[in-house]
């Protein structure tokens, strides 16, 4: 019976079993990036993994809440799904809704307060030199290349390009917990028993 409790236990588990998997998606990813020198920016990595970490054991603790019916875990899972809920939807409608002048500010924060290593990552990758203008990156880039672009010209559809996909992914993966709530709420409501009836 849909909606009943085997069926609320199985959705549950079977949503934690795919966030364990996307932690465990979000450090490989970090360390592949960081093991190919793709991304030699230590905080970024950091960042990733933490992520990856703190997803992972908030889908092990609901997954063992779902399993074992255990009521505190469950609630303690909903709670800060819920909360997770409120500020992925909240920055994923705040990357959606960035305007180009916006994206700019916050680009131009970004190189100036990135590393002469990070810039120099950036102008190999993108085959650019500085921000505003060639010579202002501090790397030596406009010695080696006179001939490339401004990083501004070259990462502007880029930057735009990860606003929108991560707030479209950011805003798929809220309402996610938005249903990983609403289930656990309901599994955490239905007595035990009813597992025989279904």
């Amino acid at each position: 019976m849909c909606g009943g409790f085997k069926f609320s236990k199985n959705a549950l588990i079977a949503l934690n079993i795919l966030y364990i998997l996307v932690g465990f998606i979000l450090i490989g990813v970090a360390t592949y990036g960081k093991a190919a020198n793709l991304v030699t920016s230590l905080p970024i990595i950091g960042g990733i993994v933490a992520c990856g970490i703190f997803l992972l054991v908030i889908a092990i603790m609901g997954l063992i809440g779902a399993v074992k019916h255990h009521q505190v875990l469950l609630f303690f899972y909903m709670v800060v799904l819920f909360i997770l809920f409120v500020i992925q939807f909240a920055i994923a409608c705040a990357c959606l809704a960035v305007n180009s002048d916006t994206q700019n500010t916050l680009a131009v924060a970004g190189w100036n307060s990135a590393d002469n290593a990070t810039k120099a990552d950036v102008e190999n990758n993108f085959k650019c030199c500085g921000f505003h203008n060639t010579t202002d990156s501090g790397t030596g880039c406009a010695e080696k290349f006179s001939d490339r672009p401004t990083c501004e010209s070259a990462l502007e559809n880029m930057i735009n390009y990860g606003f929108r996909v991560s707030g479209g992914i950011g805003l798929f993966f809220s309402f996610t917990e938005l249903v990983g709530f609403s289930v656990a709420y309901r599994f955490r409501h239905m007595a035990a028993g009813m597992n025989e009836v279904q």
